[in-house]
């Protein structure tokens, strides 16, 4: 990775004396980290999910799974160490407390273990399955947002990962059936989404771009006026879904007013840039820069100028079908998700663990409910000084069983546990004994007929 230097295995960081106070100060540092990993992370219910019933417990189990996934970790020293593998969750556990990283990613199960690597030829290891991830940045939507920039995100902007969340959640269901998905908070600024299907799991590379393009609407770049072209007599079913249900909505009812997309000539004409034909965007220039506006004074002037434009695009004069479809383009260019392509293309590619802890926000990177989504606040999330802060102070429930229930993180975990991992185990358990019994019966069958053939 670049920008990192990579260590040996057994280099570790500086121990930290773990010292109990009643006032935690904010911020994010190794001493609150050894204690976040000694006692709330959930190194169970991890591996747990990492293993895919892959426990041991039934014939068809296979027990080198998890040991063939690959780990990384980030130390607070910018260390970065790759290809870390592990046999058992009590491995994990102890190389987590031990290393104290401040960041953890995840890679894809390798064919053999990916530790020994340099044992084999050089096509002789290589990723076997992965899951299919996307990866949502706020910052890619720095053009259409105008109350952040950057890595800063607020209340008026994070509704378009609500909404991100909504339009790709829906489409992995309904168009193609998968069931066990995984939505987390990246700890800053975006979301990941981890699709943990078998069959997403198995995906080729060639597949998993297939996937990533049929979400691909953006054919521009940050220098060319028009980002989205929807090609076509008509939209694709999953567009027109997306267009009807919850981007159209989001961008009059909210957008428009949240983000004051019309309210300066610097603003409203990166709309009508959007717009090819020369007289439409003069007329609409004409009546926004009229001082002598006759529009009532109490109204909107966002959503005025914006229904001043669909009806002048919409009208029954403006026979182009180019133009009346730049109304939903105008729409998708400034709420369609924006996906890192590249990492939801190839098996290889790293992404951050759940539950891990943003080193420039001290947040938990927690789950997200996708049926709730509109009720997730990054701002509230569990913290590392708070969550350490609640230890100290016995916690929100003292009577609780464990120290993780003692804390706000306790909810997140249940959460993940009950809407995603409970379902996912029980699924995967089913897929391997049909699959063991499908295998069994047809040996059986084959032993039968080399039988009557031996007669």
């Amino acid at each position: 990775m670049p920008g990192h230097e990579v260590a040996n295995d057994d280099m570790m960081i500086d121990e930290y004396e773990q010292k109990q106070v009643n006032a935690v100060p904010d911020g994010f540092n190794s001493q609150y980290l050894k204690i976040y990993y000694g006692k709330l992370f959930p190194y169970e219910e991890m591996f747990k999910w990492m293993s895919y019933a892959n426990d041991g417990k039934h014939p068809a189990c296979n027990q080198s799974y998890f040991g063939r996934r690959e780990f990384s970790f980030t130390l607070d020293n910018d260390v970065y160490l790759r290809y870390k593998t592990f046999n058992s969750v009590s491995e994990l556990e102890n190389s987590i407390k031990e290393k104290c990283p401040v960041k953890i990613d995840i890679g894809p199960v390798y064919n053999v273990d990916p530790a020994k690597r340099h044992s084999y030829a050089q096509s002789g290891c290589y990723p076997e399955e992965r899951e299919l991830i996307f990866d949502i940045d706020m910052s890619d939507y720095d053009d259409v947002r105008y109350c952040c920039s950057g890595a800063d995100v607020c209340l008026e902007c994070w509704p378009l990962m609500t909404i991100a969340i909504k339009v790709i959640d829906t489409a992995l269901r309904d168009d193609f059936g998968f069931n066990h998905i995984l939505w987390v908070y990246s700890g800053r600024r975006g979301v990941h989404c981890w699709v943990c299907d078998g069959k997403a799991r198995r995906l080729t590379n060639e597949l998993r771009a297939a996937i990533a393009d049929y979400f691909r609407v953006y054919k521009g770049n940050e220098n060319s006026h028009k980002k989205v072209s929807l090609m076509g007599p008509a939209l694709h079913p999953f567009l027109v879904r997306s267009y009807t249900e919850v981007l159209k909505d989001f961008f009059e009812r909210t957008l428009l007013s949240s983000q004051k997309i019309f309210s300066t000539a610097e603003r409203y004409e990166k709309i009508l840039d959007m717009i090819p034909d020369e007289s439409v965007t003069s007329e609409l220039r004409g009546k926004w820069q009229d001082n002598r506006r006759t529009s009532n004074a109490k109204e909107d002037i966002n959503v005025a100028r914006w229904e001043q434009l669909k009806h002048l695009l919409q009208s029954g004069k403006q026979k182009m079908q180019g133009l009346r479809r730049c109304v939903e383009e105008i729409v998708f260019s400034y709420t369609y998700p924006r996906l890192d392509m590249e990492v939801s293309k190839h098996m290889n590619h790293l992404l951050k663990a759940p539950f891990c802890v943003h080193p420039k926000t001290g947040r938990v990177c927690v789950p997200i409910d996708p049926n709730r989504c509109e009720e997730f606040d990054p701002t509230a999330v569990p913290t590392l000084s708070t969550l350490i802060e609640e230890l100290n102070n016995e916690g929100l429930r003292a009577e609780a069983d464990n120290e993780r229930d003692r804390t706000s993180l306790g909810k997140s975990i249940r959460f993940f546990q009950s809407s995603f991992l409970e379902p996912l185990v029980k699924s995967c358990k089913e897929e391997m004994i049909s699959s063991y019994n499908a295998k069994l019966q047809q040996s059986k069958l084959q032993q039968s007929k080399n039988v009557l053939a031996a007669i």
